[in-house]
Order: C-alpha cells, then structure tokens, then sequence
C-alpha cells in the first residue's frame, strides 16, 4: 500500500545552505495495517506525513501509494491522487468554521472525482458518534466533536491511507483514548491502511507495530 525509498527532503536556509530533515532507506506499509510512528518534536515527523501525502515534494527517492509514484506526479494529479486515495485527518482539525459538520464532511468529497453523497457522509457521522449534530457547526462543538468530524471527513473518499498527524494533541486526556479507538475502528470496518504519529508512548503501546521515527530517519538519529 505505502513504500518509501531514498526519501530525502531538506529545506532551504537564510544564507543559502540546506538543512536536511528526513533521510529514509527504506519504509513500508501493508494494506489494512495500522503503523504508528512515534518521535520526539522535531524529529520529522509532520514532514513525513506531508511528502507521504503530496503536500509537500521531497528532494528526491520514492513514494510509492497504492503502486503509484507521488514523486513522478505534478502538483495538480498529485492534489487529485491525494483526494481519491488518501486521507488526512490533522492535529488542528481544518474544519470550516462557516459549515455545519454534515457540510465539512461533503466537502471532503468534492475535491475527488465522485460525487457528494450525503448518505455517506450521515452514514460516517453516525458511526463517529455525531448522529444528532450533524447540523451544528465547529463552534457549537466540543473540541472532542470536532476531531470526530475530522475523522469522518478523513474518510469521506474512501481511501486507501489514512494519516493522522497527532490526531489527540488538541483533545483533552479523557477522551485522547477514545479518538483513537474511533479511528482504529472505523479503519479496519472500511479495510483502510493507517499511520498515526504521536509522541504518546500510551497510545503507541496499543499498536502492534510500532517505529520509532529516530531509527527510520538517519537526520532525526544524528541531532
């Protein structure tokens, strides 16, 4: 589902120099499986989560979704190929503020080729627990709700990946579990392949497979 080869992704510096930020051998993700990357701050683990995506291009390597090579693709069928194949649910949820939850959700599709189905996404917000605030908009909703909607809207496409960038960071410690058990759930009831990164080591240890980011990415061991 998810190959990584040679990935290297540096940025450029105020005088001109290059600072590098990930140096990846090699790094693999069957379909259906649930990886969670774990790392101190700074150690690239957003950036990951973006070149994996196509938000961001790296320097150079392989990244490989579903046997397709973002790297090969421009900008334009790299936003259309993230919006069929991937799902992306961020730690600061990037729910429109104008919208109701349903809307946030049916936007979510109309950046792929389908449809908006409203079924679907009523269906999603169900199964996130949000049956009965569907019409609420992100301000009428605990911070907790929001990430469900997040999550729903993640989904949306159907994808084959989904990512999620320290999805709890913003979630009070009660309901931090919950999130994840939701996103976990909702993962293996739709055959989606999940990475999550988080810095939690509570969290981590319910994962069967667990990567440290320090030893997959040579810049983060070296500082």
């Amino acid at each position: 589902m998810l190959l990584l080869r040679n990935v290297k992704k540096s940025f450029a510096e105020p005088g001109g120099g290059r600072l590098p930020i990930l140096d990846v051998d090699e790094f693999q993700v069957d379909a259906g499986e649930q990886v969670v990357l774990v790392g101190r701050s700074g150690c690239g683990k957003t950036t990951l989560l973006h070149v994996i995506a196509g938000i961001s291009t790296p320097d150079s390597g392989e990244i490989l979704v579903d046997g397709r090579d973002l790297v090969r693709l421009d900008e334009a069928e790299r936003d259309r190929f993230r919006a069929e194949n991937i799902g992306y649910v961020f730690q600061s949820f990037n729910l429109l503020a104008g919208f109701t939850a349903l809307e946030n959700v049916l936007l979510g599709m109309a950046f792929g080729q389908g449809r908006r189905d409203p079924a679907r996404a009523r269906e999603l917000l169900e199964r996130v627990g949000l049956s009965s605030r569907q019409r609420h908009k992100p301000a009428q909703l605990s911070i907790g709700e929001q990430q469900r909607v997040a999550v729903a809207r993640s989904l949306a496409n159907r994808p084959r990946l989904l990512l999620a960038d320290e999805p709890t960071a913003s979630v009070d410690a009660k309901n931090q579990q919950q999130v994840i058990d939701l996103i976990r759930e909702t993962c293996e009831e739709e055959g989606v392949a999940l990475l999550l990164v988080t810095h939690a080591p509570e969290i981590a240890a319910r994962f069967e497979r667990t990567v440290q980011l320090e030893n997959l990415n040579k810049v983060a061991a070296l500082t």
